[in-house]
Order: structure tokens, then sequence, then C-alpha cells
């Protein structure tokens, strides 16, 4: 280890933490794996992988409409979950919380339940410059669908919103405004709060995306006044396929169902079918259990280890890694941001970014590369993709010296 990363005490025992995360024990092409694409996915504690295995060993049976035994623990398991989440993201009621498959689907159920029934042509949707393309297309689908107009919030060459912009962009037509919190592609924390705040000034609503905020900052739903709020279990050290909603009651109670199926019903007739009650108006349909039961685990564990311990952890990390791989000549940082989450995504003059990637994996170093779901990130920057490093809790100082070796030997390889 270096002599900077020696002097930057971790606020917590990373190496004890690591214990806990199965899959980092293992080596690649001979090497120890260096796991640095934790915004593509977070890896799984025992505790995770445990609660699922449990579900399945022992639990197995559908829930809510079981009386026996199995099903009783199963939907007591499930529900748990979902007061989980609850305290996870500080909301009101435990029945502003849905359950959807990620941070995709809780974007387009807002988009196709709210959407469709208040916003007509004319009316405008605002998203930034920074989204990902789950938090553009449905938007877009939308506007096509009823005749509204796409705005979005223009970024500076740091990967910043334009505030003032925004400001501009603000009229009696806006109907939503949604943004993310944490940009996958930059790691931009962005301004939220004051985002709603003047969201709302305007008569608007915000939703915001959550998918990388969650596992790396504190969320407090009540406090920064979301309307909406998504994420993804698998980018918190959950499950894939499962995620959470959050929407204020009142809203989520004015919206039509948006399927239907199973569990989001009282009583079905040929003539007319009366619907239930939140949160399950919204989940039609045999759930992803497991997957629910997991996620609960996940956010158990990662309140354990502690959100403030974490995001401290993350930012010397992020610190220390921004500084290594400043020094290698030839790197450029995209997303340069003065709030910034634990997201090192770079280009390197003449080398390909899949190339990039493909030499770090044979030296047991994996990042993601490409446009990230981004693209427009991409085209602002003029860059065709970027080698993205992202880091979690568990990565340590040593492993972003690996990352920048790594960096200057895949220099030496390729060129």
């Amino acid at each position: 280890m270096s002599t900077l990363s020696s002097a930057v005490t971790a606020p917590f025992d990373v190496e004890k933490l690591r214990e806990d995360f199965p899959v980092l024990k293992q080596t690649i092409h001979g090497k120890p794996l260096v796991y640095l694409d934790s915004a593509a996915t977070a890896q799984k504690p025992h505790a995770v992988i445990d609660a699922i295995r449990r579900f399945h060993e022992v639990d197995c049976a559908n829930i809510h409409r079981g009386v026996h035994e199995l099903s009783q623990r199963s939907t007591a398991a499930y529900e748990e979950a979902r007061i989980k989440a609850k305290r996870f993201l500080n909301s009101r009621y435990t029945d502003e919380l849905i359950f959807v498959r990620g941070t995709t689907e809780a974007v387009n159920l807002v988009s196709s339940s709210w959407g469709r029934k208040n916003v007509k042509s004319g009316d405008e949707i605002i998203v930034s410059a920074m989204e990902h393309h789950s938090n553009i297309v449905p938007w877009q689908m939308l506007c096509e669908e009823t005749g509204a107009a796409l705005r979005v919030i223009p970024m500076n060459e740091h990967g910043e919103l334009l505030m003032e912009e925004y400001a501009k962009l603000l009229n009696p037509r806006t109907r939503m405004v949604a943004v993310t919190h944490v940009s996958n592609a930059l790691g931009t924390i962005n301004p939220v709060a004051e985002i709603i705040r003047m969201a709302h000034a305007a008569g608007a609503l915000a939703l915001i995306d959550g998918a990388q905020a969650a596992p790396h900052i504190k969320v407090d739903v009540q406090a920064l006044d979301a309307d909406f709020y998504a994420f993804s279990g698998h980018k918190v050290v959950g499950p894939t396929g499962i995620g959470i909603l959050y929407g204020k009651l009142a809203l989520l109670n004015s919206m039509p169902p948006y399927q239907g199926g199973g569990d989001m019903i009282k009583s079905v007739t040929f003539e007319k079918t009366i619907y239930n009650d939140l949160p399950y108006k919204f989940e039609a349909g045999t759930p992803n259990i497991a997957g629910g039961i997991g996620l609960g685990a996940a956010l158990d564990y990662v309140m354990r280890v502690g959100v403030d311990q974490i995001a401290a952890h993350e930012h010397a990390l992020l610190v220390y890694g921004t500084e290594a791989l400043s020094q290698i000549p030839g790197l450029r940082l995209i997303g340069t941001a003065r709030e910034k989450a634990s997201v090192l995504s770079f280009v390197i003059e003449g080398l390909h970014p899949h190339d990039i990637g493909t030499v770090l994996d044979q030296m047991g170093i994996a990042v993601r590369t490409g446009h990230h779901c981004a693209q427009p990130v991409m085209d602002f920057f003029k860059v065709a993709a970027t080698t993205r490093a992202s880091l979690a809790f568990y990565n340590t100082f040593a492993e972003i010296d690996a990352l920048a070796t790594g960096i200057r030997k895949t220099k030496e390889v390729l060129t």
C-alpha cells in the first residue's frame, strides 16, 4: 500500500466487513479479485444469501392468501421487509412503499399510472442531462403518447447541473421534474432537496431516481419532501429483480393501477373490479417473495454497518482514487463535480475503454466500460464510452492502488 493510503484511516474495519462477502475471496485469472463495478450491481453479504436460502429451504410458499403455516411465515417475512424499507427511507407510512422489480419499473409505473392521468398536450416534463436511460425513455414515451414536451436541465463541464437554467425551465406547464440523486456515469450528487423545492414552488411534482444514492448516502424522503423516490435492491447489496418505489400516500391513492391481476383486487365480476388498498393496488401477481425478503436482509445489513460510516469510507476512497488516477499521464476523469459519490469514470487518450476493461480483467480487476446507459452524457463530453471504476464500502485503498497500477500496465500493453 502506498504512503498516502497508509495515512488514511477507514471509519470501520473494512477487512472484517469483507469477510461477509464470499464472492470477494476468489481469484480471477489467477489474481485476487478487485471488484470495482458496484454501480452496476453490488456484491451480496452472507446475511442476504442466507435469508434467501432460508426462504427456499424452510418457508417457501405464496403470500397473503394462504392460511397454512408456511404461507403465514413467508407473508410475515415479506411484509417485514416493507417495514424495513420504511425505516431505511424514513417514509411516514408503510403503505407508501411499493415493491417493484427495480428503479426502472418504478419510473415506468409513475409515468404510466400518474402520467396518463395527469399529463396532456402542451404540458412539460423536466429531466436532467445526466439521466440514466431509465429516467428518460419512460417520459419520452409519455410525451409521445400525450403530446407533452420533454425539457432538459443542462450541465457544465464538471458534470454539475446548471440550477439557474433549471429555474428558467420551470413554468405553469411543468407537471413533473424527474432527476437522478446521484449520476451513475459521473458520480455527481445533485442538490435534490433544492430541485424538489423549486419544482413544488412551480406547482410541479418531483420524482427522484435514487438507484445510485441509496447505497451510498442517507436518504430521508420526508426531509427531501420527494413526491416519488425509487431505488433498486441489487445496488444496495440486495438481490436483483426487486426494488422500492416510495410515493406520497395521497398521490398513490389518486393513481390508477399499473397492472391487473392477483393481489391488486378486492373483488372481480365481469361487470366491475374493485381494486385493493395500498400498497397492493400496485402489486399485481405473485411477487418476487425471495427478493423482497433478501432486500429486507440487505437493508438490515446496511443499517447495521451505518450509512454515515459507509459514506465517510467511500468518500475517503474517492478522494484517494481521484488523486491516484489524476497522476496517470493521458488519463482524463469524466465527472469532476464538487459534490460527488464514489464513481471514477475516465478515458485514456488513444485507448478504447473496452480494451482497457479487457486488459484490466486479466489482472483480476473488474470495471465497467461503455456508455453506462447514459448516452446523452457521453455525447455531452464528446466521448463514445468511458471506463468506470465504482466503489463500495467493501473496497480498500489497496484496491485503488491495484487499479492505478493496472491502468499503467494496461497503457504499456496497448501502446
